[in-house]
């Protein structure tokens, strides 16, 4: 029986995720004992599958699409983020055998910006934040936790960014889409969250006219890496950020738990997934 550590990325499928590229690349670069791999769970058998973890060989993983929630609601012990959420991403049981969980996507928007745009929460004024998903739940959990004074947020579907501004209080305001052109020129940041833009979607049709130069702009869809949001904004003289250094940023905390060494995102592992990224065209 072999005492090396093994983790994985867990979802329906996980064929194409990137994230074993990510957690192999630190293995190799810290000389660590460990393995992380791809384990797809079925819908039908995912309930049991992390409610029995602890049976799974794993001493750990991350949970991708459409299991986030569920994970999270068969935990015994959630870190504030994932509560906030009602969903986590990275899983591990602690010394007493219990199941626990943690949600990173925010401390992964959060350090990709920290990185490529230092000085960026200055001054924590207005976000704008298109979309009402899992993914738009951590950007504006993020931005609550700097102290942004107002978060918009913007989707086709009205009622989901209502519901969504709900749940986060009074500092968030739900709004329909055809209204972000009134509110687009206060915005000190604002974040794409939705697929729009990314490749084989529809892209992301918004005027930028009125958005201040001073604004910076970020997106995380990273395929491709710079977004026509990204190129219209940089165009216009606005800082832009991309959306990678957030896959690999949401990944520090889980691989420090599961391996027992804090790792870095450098330029190296930047370049390594910018390299792989451009193989797929």
């Amino acid at each position: 029986m072999s005492n090396t550590p093994k983790a994985a990325i867990t979802g329906w499928p996980v064929t194409y995720s990137r994230s074993p590229l990510v957690h192999g690349h630190w293995l190799k670069k810290y000389g660590l004992e460990g393995e992380y791999g791809r384990r797809d769970v079925d819908p039908e058998t995912a309930e049991d599958f992390y409610r029995n973890f602890k049976d799974s060989g794993l001493v750990g993983c991350n949970v991708t699409v459409p299991h986030k929630e569920l994970a999270a609601s068969v935990c015994a012990e959630l870190d504030p983020a994932a509560e906030a959420m009602g969903a986590a991403n990275t899983l591990w049981i602690d010394d007493s055998g219990k199941l626990c969980g943690a949600n990173t996507d925010g401390i992964g928007f959060l350090g990709n910006l920290d990185q490529l745009a230092p000085g960026w929460d200055d001054n924590p004024g207005t976000a704008i934040v298109l979309g009402a998903g899992g993914a738009a739940r951590a950007v504006i959990w993020s931005l609550l936790s700097r102290k942004f004074e107002t978060v918009h947020i913007f989707n086709r579907t009205a009622k989901k960014a209502m519901e969504m501004a709900e749940k986060f209080g009074s500092s968030t305001i739900g709004h329909a889409w055809d209204d972000l052109g009134d509110y687009i020129g206060k915005a000190d940041l604002l974040i794409n969250t939705t697929s729009l833009g990314m490749r084989g979607k529809a892209p992301l049709e918004i005027d930028l006219g009125p958005l201040p130069e001073s604004a910076l702009v970020s997106d995380i869809v990273y395929v491709p890496m710079k977004t026509d949001l990204l190129k219209k904004a940089e165009a216009r003289g606005n800082r832009t950020v991309d959306g990678l250094g957030m896959l690999l940023h949401q990944a520090v905390p889980a691989f420090e738990r599961w391996f027992g060494m804090r790792p870095e995102v450098d330029e190296e592992l930047r370049a390594m997934m910018i390299a792989d990224l451009e193989k797929d065209g």
